[in-house]
């Protein structure tokens, strides 16, 4: 079987109307990341202005406003190969196109815990999986938290990271776990 695709999902908890800093630094860090280790980016509820349509423009557009990651052209390198999308907040699910869902959080819900492992093998046994993190002070809401079917705490005990940090501790160990 072929692998599955690995989907970094952000989901947008700042500021759903006025695209800030916090938005720019994080497409920037976490274009990086996805070209890096091989995964493909979705963002949901970003509030890119609506003259950057397509996925390069957007990446265009953001590119031009930072200094991260090769002044942003690795985000454009990303969009350019057809692995960045946009999409609203959702509202009863996640696109099914990019996978099984999984929350990455410290706070694992009872019997939705999955590990690392577990993950890996997913998308090994070629089913794609969307690796759904939070950006702002509060992190994914709690209604919208319920909706995937797994949560994967990386720390493995309870240890809350900052987002930048748990995006590269996750897909760093992802890559890993899978070269083994």
């Amino acid at each position: 079987m072929g692998r599955g695709r690995i989907t970094i999902g952000l989901y947008n908890s700042y500021d759903p109307v006025r695209f800030r800093e916090p938005h720019r630094r994080i497409l920037a860090r976490t274009g990086d990341l996805a070209l890096a280790f091989d995964m493909n980016l979705a963002l949901f509820g970003f509030p890119i202005p609506e003259d950057a349509g397509t996925p390069r423009e957007m990446a265009e557009w953001v590119a031009g406003t930072t200094s991260i990651g090769e002044h942003g052209e690795y985000f454009v390198q990303l969009a350019e190969k057809g692995r960045f999308h946009r999409f609203p907040y959702p509202s009863k699910g996640f696109p099914p196109q990019l996978g099984e869902a999984v929350l990455t959080t410290s706070k694992p819900s009872p019997g939705k815990s999955v590990s690392l492992r577990e993950v890996t093998e997913m998308a090994g046994s070629g089913r794609s999986v969307l690796l759904l993190f939070g950006i702002g002070p509060h992190g994914v809401p709690k209604d919208v938290a319920s909706i995937p079917k797994y949560n994967l705490d990386i720390t493995g005990g309870g240890y809350s990271l900052e987002t930048c940090t748990a995006l590269g501790a996750v897909c760093g160990a992802i890559r890993a776990t899978a070269d083994q």
